[in-house]
């Protein structure tokens, strides 16, 4: 029900993917008469009264609408029905609601929104948080590495994908204290095995690839979002507006069609549409809100992969590997003096 377009897009990549995954089950949740024109014998419509829309507040959301079909779609993942929930809704709600009804994993403080951002290699960089957590401690960033890196080894195959902490530059000195004590407990995890840590990097390192993962607060990582978002855009609007300038204008765009073309579909972000809210007891996927039926087809199949592919049960094995970096250190040890013996 969610998103800008609503069923008719959900739907139609809901049809989509059933013909495309012969394996797959999915269970549509939403008002009646939204659902009542789909069939499929591998499908289910799963009714709500309520739906959560994009103006509510999460206290509305959380403690008024207690049938809408976001809350019931979660629902379906606690009871065990479903394996994973895909919403292209309101982000906070389903943020609030999902952390609610299914609760964190254990050792994990907040959850984080997992998303990928095309680089110049051809491929995404996993970038964690994309918006769910404004201010972190070093402890939360040490915890989205650990389920990013959870998260990557699923999706693209990788059993140690490599770990960035995204700072103003390279070097351990600079940065805030909470990115150099990060850095340190990165470190300290790397150095046991948890996560391949390399260091810090900075922004356009996003973009080029550097690492498979990148680690910041959710206020950066939203901003390096719509960034590369925006980029995209701006690479269509140039195209389209080389064309209908004059003719020789337009035949030079002509001859450089191809490769803006082949740009412009690197940059694609709904070939990348599908963010993770890791760090929950279920699986929950949040598709963009303007997604159409390829960008939330996309979100579908990456929840599919991660079902799959135990995505929870890889991230729960991180966390108790990494068990000893996931405690905060005690006040009193940390001011501990040295012992000193008398003669």
């Amino acid at each position: 029900m969610g998103g800008d377009h609503g069923p008719r897009v959900t739907l139609a990549a809901c049809r989509r993917f059933l013909d495309e995954h012969p394996d797959a089950r999915l269970l549509l949740v939403g008002l009646p008469e939204a659902l009542q024109s789909f069939t499929h014998e591998r499908a289910q419509a799963i009714h709500a009264s309520e739906v959560v829309t994009m103006e509510d507040p999460v206290e509305i959301a959380l403690r008024r609408k207690k049938d809408s079909s976001m809350r019931v779609a979660i629902q379906q993942v606690k009871e065990g029905t479903a394996a994973a929930v895909v919403s292209a809704g309101n982000t906070g709600a389903l943020m609030a609601i999902a952390r609610y009804i299914l609760k964190t994993l254990d050792g994990i403080d907040r959850p984080a929104i997992a998303g990928q951002i095309p680089n110049a290699l051809g491929g995404s960089t996993t970038v964690l948080d994309l918006g769910a957590n404004v201010d972190c401690t070093e402890l939360h960033l040490l915890q989205f590495a650990i389920m990013g890196s959870a998260l990557d080894s699923v999706l693209k195959g990788r059993e140690q994908p490599t770990v960035g902490l995204l700072n103003i530059g390279a070097e351990a000195i600079k940065g805030s204290e909470v990115i150099k004590k990060a850095g340190e407990l990165l470190h300290h995890a790397g150095d046991s095995g948890s996560i391949n840590f390399v260091g810090n990097v900075e922004g356009n390192d996003i973009f080029k690839g550097t690492v498979d993962i990148v680690v910041c607060d959710g206020f950066v990582g939203n901003v390096a979002l719509k960034t590369g978002e925006g980029l995209a855009s701006m690479v269509s609007s140039f195209l389209k507006q080389e064309f209908a300038r004059n003719p020789w204008t337009k035949f030079a765009a002509l001859m450089a069609y191809p490769v803006l073309s082949a740009f412009k579909k690197r940059l694609d972000h709904r070939r990348y549409n599908g963010a993770a809210l890791l760090g929950l007891r279920g699986l929950v996927f949040k598709s963009h809100g303007s997604a159409d039926e390829v960008a939330f087809g996309q979100a579908l199949n990456r929840a599919y992969d991660a079902a799959r592919n135990n995505l929870l049960d890889r991230v729960r094995h991180r966390i108790a590997s990494a068990a000893p970096f996931l405690l905060p250190a005690s006040p009193a040890t940390e001011r501990a003096p040295t012992p000193v013996s008398h003669p």
